[in-house]
């Protein structure tokens, strides 16, 4: 199941409390993401992707978030540290799919 999707989207905060920093992947890609994933989603809807910003590439997972209607990609704050990315930053971003 290797698949490539790149995207820009703005860092947001949630405001569940716990501090997580996301991205939204765009709707458009959602039944692409969705059609491939068939059989290799995990507990809570999960993906496992390869992540890149900038020069940063790391694994990590893709979220369903039924809210946003599209699956969001959290960013841990070395990450954002690493490649300086603040609150409401627009990043460009790629992510792969891990088998």
């Amino acid at each position: 199941m290797s698949a490539r999707f790149a995207f820009s989207a703005k860092i947001w905060r949630s405001t569940a409390g716990a501090g997580w920093f996301f991205l939204t992947l765009p709707e458009a890609q959602t039944m692409p993401i969705k059609t491939r994933a068939l059989g290799h989603m995990k507990s809570f809807g999960s993906l496992r992707v390869t992540a890149k910003i900038g020069t940063t590439t790391w694994n990590t997972s893709i979220f369903f978030d039924t809210k946003a209607g599209a699956f969001v990609l959290p960013v841990k704050t070395d990450i954002r540290q690493k490649e300086s990315i603040a609150l409401g930053d627009t990043v460009k971003c790629a992510i792969e799919f891990q088998t």
